[in-house]
């Protein structure tokens, strides 16, 4: 048996690692949420805590582009009530107040393979993922050449590091995906690791993580 972090706990893992991640605290309280969300600055994104939710936008349990401390009010005690209905008030933690994401959406993840052993995912992110499946893997660890392969297996890749489109970065998303396999390769307790989304403005900012640590 292993730990699985999610939410915050996931996102300071990463953090300490020297990943850029959306800035997120949470909160318990309403006035903690508006104090917080004053702090961090508008727009704001609110999501459930909770150790029982590993997909928030499939029970509801996200809201975006919050502009005002109105609208933390409505969405935090919206959030609340909708979901202790749903899945128990002592199943929640608390809300998390986090930064609004800019730029693309991209997801990375680590999987074992029972054959080959580590594999490394990458490709478009969002709620969309699955339905997309615009994915590409590779066995690791992963070099430089890899990562630029990966990214344009991609279907999306012409359009999104096309010369219109200057604020994708390509070596900052190879330096990503490098920096990914490092960490799996230093840290071999990390078990599996789903980045979704990530996003692409001018550099890569993680949103929402799921780590699975295991001996």
């Amino acid at each position: 048996m292993g730990d699985l972090l999610l939410g915050i706990e996931a996102l300071q893992f990463l953090k300490e690692e020297g990943f850029s991640v959306l800035e997120s605290r949470i909160a318990k309280e309403e006035e903690e949420a508006v104090r917080i969300a004053r702090e961090i600055g508008f727009p704001i994104t609110l999501k459930i805590s909770s150790k029982r939710v590993l997909h928030k936008t499939e029970i509801g349990g996200v809201r975006t582009g919050i502009i005002d401390e109105g609208g933390v009010r409505k969405n935090f005690n919206g959030l609340l009530e909708q979901l202790f209905i749903s899945i128990g008030k002592e199943c929640i933690e608390g809300i998390i107040v986090q930064e609004s994401g800019k730029g693309f959406e991209l997801t990375v993840g680590i999987y074992e393979d029972s054959q080959f052993g580590k594999v490394i995912m990458f490709g478009q992110g969002g709620i969309y993922v699955e339905a997309l499946a615009d994915v590409t893997f590779r066995l690791l660890p992963i070099k430089r050449k890899d990562a630029k392969s990966m990214i344009e297996e991609l279907s999306i890749s012409k359009a999104l590091f096309s010369p219109r489109q200057n604020y994708a970065n390509l070596k900052s998303v190879e330096d990503f995906l490098i920096k990914v396999s490092d960490l799996t390769m230093r840290r071999p307790e990390i078990k599996e690791l789903d980045l979704n989304p990530v996003f692409l403005a001018e550099n890569m900012k993680i949103c929402d993580a799921r780590i699975k640590l295991g001996k």
